[in-house]
């Protein structure tokens, strides 16, 4: 056979699953709304870090290798002397690593800081799910103090109204994981045995805003089956449980206006020692009292107070104090409790919260929707120990970049690059592309975008080039004109505009209006003015 008769192979053209190209209007949109968040993190007196891409997976933690490779969530490989390294998941285990390798007296105490940057999940992709995204995250590590959480979470609430966010508009939720280990043990799923089923009870939990309570019930005990036939397994709890978890799941997110009676009355149990705090509206405002006191009434469902359990006792307390922090400073119609808050049950060991968008608004297709969450966080005093022994109390917050641009951008708060496209010099004569250098040279100096058509093709096709560009000026010189010293400039703005309404010959002369010929040394000054209009 002919090797020519061989098809040579071509690579297909195409993005890898799960990744996508980002294009020069979306990055600048994107770098806009960083600097944003950047200045409200500085602000709260948080240092910029970085670390690497790649980690050992062993540093990784929840992800270690398997006999083959490292697949469970997190992209892996050897290196040469047979270490498995990973691309980061997530910014807070890289962090922990950081501060475990530096803290020997290199770091303050607390160690307060931010950093952004792409992480990565070899997870099945989805609508609106990738695999690569951006993170930006700010951690206080070395404090056990309740005001870090408090201050974490007023942090986000500055960080969406810097976004041009109202309040109102947002909400940041919280809850913590020792009230949730608390109810774990009311209800008897303790131990390895019934993972699964704490599991099913915390997905229901995390369903509080979208189900109604006769729902929420079915996955709490036999399962639930949706409008298309697919059935979900529940959790297995008796109906005798399930209706004494009914005052706290009742109880739909950011909505207490259902709250008919105060924590103090009887439904709400008679002990005063137990619900003091919940007494006092003016200590964490009403919204908060009322939002605990749905716990309050659960555990009176089971004969037991706030002090039933060790767990119950320091979520609650730890709470309150952020609680009336989060009041005395005034964010309290913004911070809120709310138990539907489920994340990271692996990995938070206190508070735990999200950052919530309410808005509603049309996507693409027309359909009304509501963003949900762009951020959340909690603590997670357990992560540096992993490497140093010791408990290294720690707390963070951590924002998804692309889904908050996203928002922003469809409700029309995302800000907008004022970057304007650079004026093209264009090439008439090849033999004086050093001239045309010159020129280019002349107006970056004076801080004006400018470039030189760098193409092999002739003045229509650089023409064409220029309006692809969204170039609003460009500057022409040809024989003649450099004969007579001078150059062109034609206004491509204006130029469309008038196009826009021409019908005759007479009409299309009127172009001319929008350039202008003056002398080559006046086109520093010529181009600012029309850049001006």
């Amino acid at each position: 056979m002919n090797d020519s008769s061989k098809k040579t192979f071509k690579p297909k053209a195409r993005v890898a699953k799960g990744f996508r190209d980002i294009d020069a209007a979306e990055i600048r949109g994107i770098r806009a709304m960083l600097a944003t968040i950047q200045g409200v993190y500085e602000s709260y007196g948080f240092e910029p870090v970085e670390q690497p891409f790649i980690e050992y997976t062993e540093a990784l933690g929840k992800f270690l290798p398997d006999q083959d490779r490292p697949n469970a969530g997190v992209f892996s490989f050897q290196d040469d002397d047979d270490q498995w390294l990973s691309l980061r998941y997530d910014l807070t285990a890289p962090l922990a690593r950081y501060v475990a390798e530096n803290n020997q007296g290199q770091l303050p105490t607390p160690y307060r800081s931010y950093r952004q940057g792409w992480v990565f999940r070899n997870e099945k992709p989805g609508p609106g799910r990738f695999r690569q995204f951006m993170q930006f995250d700010a951690d206080t590590v070395g404090s056990a103090n309740p005001a870090a959480d408090a201050e974490v979470c007023m942090m986000a609430a500055d960080t969406m109204e810097a976004l041009g966010i109202p309040r109102g508009h947002f909400r940041i939720k919280l809850n913590s994981r020792k009230l949730f280990d608390g109810l774990i043990k009311l209800v008897g799923v303790e131990g390895s045995e019934n993972f699964e089923r704490r599991m099913r009870i915390f997905r229901a939990f995390d369903k509080m805003d979208k189900f109604e309570l006769p729902e929420i019930k079915k996955l709490l005990g036999e399962g639930r089956k949706d409008s298309s036939g697919d059935f979900t397994e529940g959790a297995g709890l008796s109906s005798e449980i399930i209706e004494k978890l009914v005052p706290l799941i009742s109880y739909m997110p950011g909505n207490v206006a259902i709250a008919t009676k105060k924590p103090t009355e009887p439904n709400f149990g008679g002990n005063s020692k137990d619900f003091s705090d919940l007494q006092d509206d003016q200590k964490i405002g009403t919204q908060n009292s009322l939002a605990l006191g749905y716990w309050a009434a659960m555990l009176h469902q089971f004969d037991c107070s706030w002090d039933c359990n060790e767990e119950t006792l320091v979520g609650y307390k730890s709470l309150v104090e952020m609680l009336t922090l989060i009041h005395q400073v005034g964010y309290s119609d913004c911070v809120v409790f709310d138990p539907s808050v489920v994340r990271g049950l692996e990995y938070y060991t206190g508070p735990v919260f999200e950052c919530e968008l309410l808005m509603d608004t049309k996507d693409e297709d027309g359909n009304t929707v509501r963003f949900g969450s762009v951020g959340g966080g909690g603590r997670y005093d357990d992560l540096v120990a992993r490497f140093t022994g010791a408990q290294v109390p720690a707390t963070g917050f951590s924002i998804g970049v692309s889904r908050l641009y996203s928002a922003l951008k469809l409700v029309g708060k995302a800000q907008t690059s004022n970057t304007l496209a650079p004026v093209v010099v264009l090439v008439m004569d090849k033999d004086r592309q050093g001239d045309y250098y010159a020129m280019v040279q002349k107006l970056r100096k004076e801080n004006i975008r400018a470039e030189m058509y760098m193409g092999m093709a002739g003045m229509k096709a650089q023409m064409k080039y220029a309006d692809k560009r969204g170039s609003p000026l460009v500057v022409i010189q040809g024989g003649d004109e450099k004969a007579a010293g001078q150059v062109t400039i034609k206004d491509l703005r204006l130029g469309s505009q008038l196009a826009a309404g021409i019908e005759t010959r007479e009409e299309y002369a009127s172009q001319r209006l929008a350039q202008v010929t003056v002398a080559e040394a006046d086109l520093v000054t010529e181009v600012k003015k029309m850049l001006q209009r």
